[in-house]
């Protein structure tokens, strides 16, 4: 069995491959069955964020599983299989672990240190084990990679280091307008980012925060918390000419703002500065607004200057966390090999045990009746003996699998040398 990754992340594809291969939550059931549907692959799993899309699966050693994996990504997204190849990378073995590791523990992000991509992880794994494209070595190793980013965020200062993608916008925000004391903000979507922007947002001083989402209970929750104040989704253009920031986070397949939605709110603004940061995969807002006097609008791409800034501080503890991934990377390459000599060091005692046990049956009769003491002394020598034999063969094995990379082929002789059959 072979573990392999393959995907684009923010550094690999610009914001318009990512959202064009991006898969809605809705989706994953049906990609899910799609992809276990490929030949060769036994189990998978989609990631699918604003900065990645990632399918992970288990294969048959033998099977073209990089093959099956790119030729699901085209068909499923309805492009060209070449050109999504161009933007992807493979991770396959020991670098699949690790980078599962990386992932998780949110040093492959781009804000390094960020919570937000575990929980999207976590969700990945909890629908794909739902719909049982997740049920055996896949589920070891991802739940191996949930307690490793546990480990990470208790044993260094990753997390307080970290700036959140967000954040990254009000910074944004604070270059275009110097201070944000006494400006507007307007949130169109109510998704944990934009939670996390108006916190960010009213610690920088924003006098309002308006709210605008298609469930108007969650809208209710983010105006609560923060004091703000509720638009009706619908309506939110009406907003616009009265707020002087719009973050942008809707699950839209669409724009929902337009160059000529903007030309005239900025002219009813009396050409007043308005800054727009569109955090959205799909993206919420045309392009070409940007190209408007008076409109700053920046995408999630935009993002990574101003994390950029914040690099350098975050690198020594980034470090750490490295080395925490490259133990425990170890250690789960220990336990997996060990894993693959267990059946042999199983099938080994249970033919010893039958051996032993054979013999001291067909000898009960020739040894005539026997005290419980003498039966329990019989069972205890033959045991012993069946022990010390066994004992050779499987040291060796821990020891190789430990070691080596040559186990498998110590396991092989050992199931030849005591007729152990497959496996």
């Amino acid at each position: 069995m072979k573990l392999l990754i393959t995907g684009l992340n923010h550094r690999t594809a610009p914001v318009e491959v990512r959202e064009r291969l991006a898969f809605e939550e809705r989706a994953l059931p049906q990609a899910l069955d799609d992809l276990k549907r490929q030949p060769g692959l036994l189990e998978g799993m989609i990631l699918s964020t604003c900065n990645r899309v990632e399918v992970t699966v288990t294969a048959d050693e033998q099977a073209d599983a990089e093959g099956s994996v790119e030729l699901f990504l085209a068909e499923s997204r309805s492009v060209e299989r070449a050109w999504v190849t161009q933007y992807l990378y493979r991770h396959d073995g020991p670098d699949a672990i690790r980078h599962l590791f990386r992932v998780a523990s949110s040093l492959d992000s781009m804000v390094v240190g960020e919570p937000q991509i575990l929980g999207q992880l976590k969700a990945a794994y909890a629908i794909a084990k739902e719909h049982g494209a997740v049920n055996g070595f896949l589920d070891l190793v991802l739940t191996r990679a949930f307690n490793v980013a546990k480990r990470v965020r208790s044993e260094t200062d990753i997390g307080q280091s970290a700036v959140s993608v967000s954040y990254a916008a009000v910074e944004l925000a604070r270059e275009i307008f110097g201070s944000l004391g006494g400006k507007r903000a307007l949130l169109v979507g109510a998704g944990k980012m934009a939670e996390s922007a108006a916190r960010h947002l009213r610690r920088a001083g924003v006098s309002e925060i308006l709210v605008a989402n298609r469930t108007r209970s969650r809208s209710e929750s983010i105006a609560e918390e923060f004091q703000g104040r509720i638009v009706d989704y619908d309506r939110f253009s009406a907003a616009l000419k009265d707020v002087d920031i719009v973050l942008a986070s809707s699950g839209a397949p669409h724009y929902i703002l337009t160059r000529d939605q903007m030309r005239d709110v900025i002219g009813r603004r009396r050409n007043r500065p308005m800054f727009l940061i569109d955090i959205a995969v799909p993206r919420n807002i045309e392009p070409a607004v940007n190209e408007l006097d008076n409109v700053f609008l920046y995408d999630i791409d935009d993002l990574d200057k101003v994390v950029q800034t914040n690099v350098e501080g975050r690198m020594e503890v980034a470090v750490e966390a490295e080395e925490i991934i490259r133990e425990e990377v170890d250690r789960m390459m220990l336990r997996l090999k060990a894993r693959e000599v267990n059946p042999t060091i199983i099938s080994l005692q249970e033919q010893l045990e039958q051996v032993r046990a054979a013999e001291v049956e067909r000898l009960r009769g020739k040894l005539g009746a026997l005290t419980p003491q003498q039966a329990e002394a019989i069972e205890a020598i033959t045991r012993g003996i069946i022990n010390k034999i066994a004992h050779g063969p499987i040291s060796e094995l821990r020891r190789q699998a430990g070691e080596s990379a040559g186990h498998m082929h110590v396991a092989s002789m050992i199931r030849k040398l005591f007729r152990l059959g497959e496996g």
